[in-house]
């Protein structure tokens, strides 16, 4: 069988519509490895080059460790959800998607993926990014179908919710930061202590200019 004859038996599989749904989990496996190899190198690059002070072989092993277990969780989620996507719509009566899928596929998968086991730092930053974004998305459709005012008087001032929102974000954090710094999450303490905290030790013009001491 010659290259195209099998390119040409390769596309009549994956576009059979009998086979969408266990290729969509594959596909699904694909994606999730690709996107948080994507998501995850250059940030553990920028943070363990930047607030790291190991040998360099010990930074490449914490780049590669991190990437890697960022791919495998996210992969090992999406395909997992897939997968209970698949089998929730054939299970139905109907045969088709219904409202709740998308939440008990998401719950099962998430409990599966990120709630057993160790809690690990790449787990934890992965579900207060989701966290936040549902708590910003709620908001919004909240806002959108009147059960939250899209403005809040505050002492006599109509301030838009985003406006308290952010003031609040800012506030909580900063505060957190102050007093309770090892409660705040690894990188996002990283950050802080790099913007903040050494702002304010310096011992000559080198360091208050040029890096931190």
């Amino acid at each position: 069988m010659d290259l195209a004859a099998l390119e040409s038996t390769v596309n009549a599989i994956l576009l059979n519509p009998s086979y969408h749904g266990p290729l969509s989990v594959l596909k699904g496996l694909r994606n999730g490895l690709t996107y948080g190899t994507k998501i995850r190198f250059p940030h553990a690059l920028v943070m363990v080059l930047l607030f790291r002070s190991e040998p360099l072989r010990q930074k490449l092993q914490s780049i590669f460790a991190a990437t890697r277990a960022h791919a495998t969780t996210l992969g090992s989620f999406v395909a997992l959800y897939k997968a209970l996507m698949l089998f929730l719509r054939t299970a139905s009566p109907s045969g088709k998607e219904e409202g709740a899928h998308a939440f008990w596929a998401g719950l099962l998968a998430g409990w599966a993926v990120f709630g057993r086991g160790p809690r690990s730092a790449v787990k934890e930053q992965i579900v207060v990014y989701v966290f936040a974004r549902v708590c910003l998305a709620a908001a919004k459709l909240g806002v959108e179908k009147g059960a939250v005012p899209g403005v809040l008087n505050v002492g006599g001032t109509e301030v838009p919710w985003w406006g308290v929102f952010a003031a609040l974000s800012w506030g909580c954090v900063m505060w957190l930061f102050r007093w309770h710094p090892e409660k705040v999450q690894g990188s996002l303490r990283s950050s802080m202590t790099y913007l903040y905290t050494n702002a304010d030790h310096w011992t000559g013009w080198k360091d208050f200019l040029w890096h931190n001491k």
